[in-house]
């Protein structure tokens, strides 16, 4: 049985994230923010870091995607990088955990493989979500047995710079939709109502939304940005 059925399935999950040099960041910020996009719809939240995870399950009773980002030297690896930042998620238990699925080698030299493996052997039960920038880290994220297979990084690698996500009408995640078995999630870029709609339209089992939703000064820099179109 599907246990997120009645929750983000076919529904919009909000990303509720700041990072420190951000004007938001905040735990208690965060628990607002997640109580607002609740109060406009939202079905479920990603959020990074424990405190903010914490913060936002006092605030809301919906499903959390919970990550930590954290910067490793010389590695490119930064969403939930190794089995510590697992660990420390479990300790806040959000329903899935995302990490990132590409093929760069994690920061303790772990293949995506080991990686995943380790998790599934030290906690069996826990869904996870694959954050991929490429068709072909989708497909194998797929493969491996990833609950859920996520777009998050489409265009943010080297592998898949200048690649747009909403190109061709989303030819990258029809792709996907055409050959994975689990699960597919669209994240990364979906910063219009229309094209959230769409990727559900196209058979997407949820979308995640963020800065367009939770970041005010990037939603004040579109405003800004095209008035000084002007003359």
């Amino acid at each position: 049985m599907d246990i997120f059925e009645n929750t983000i399935r076919g529904h919009l999950i909000v990303s509720c994230q700041a990072l420190p040099d951000e004007p938001l960041h905040s735990s208690f910020i965060m628990g607002r923010m997640a109580r607002a996009a609740a109060e406009g719809g939202a079905r479920g939240i990603r959020a990074n870091t424990c405190e903010d995870i914490a913060e936002i399950k006092k605030n809301v009773d919906l499903p959390v995607i919970g990550i930590i980002k954290r910067d490793y030297p010389g590695n490119t690896v930064y969403i939930t990088p190794t089995m510590k930042e697992i660990d420390e998620l479990m300790a806040v238990r959000p329903e899935i955990i995302a990490l990132d699925a590409t093929g760069a080698v994690r920061p303790d030299g772990k293949t995506l493989d080991e990686f995943y493996q380790d998790i599934r052997a030290k906690y069996p039960g826990q869904p996870l979500m694959a954050d991929c920038s490429t068709v072909q880290e989708a497909l194998h994220a797929d493969a491996l047995g990833f609950d859920f297979i996520g777009t998050t990084l489409v265009g943010y690698t080297d592998q898949s710079r200048g690649d747009r996500i909403e190109k061709d009408d989303f030819a990258i995640i029809r792709a996907i939709l055409e050959q994975a078995h689990h699960p597919v999630i669209a994240e990364g870029n979906i910063n219009t109502p229309a094209k959230a709609r769409r990727v559900i339209e196209l058979g997407c089992y949820s979308v995640v939304v963020g800065s367009i939703i939770t970041r005010p000064q990037v939603i004040t820099r579109t405003f800004t940005q095209e008035m000084e179109k002007i003359g």
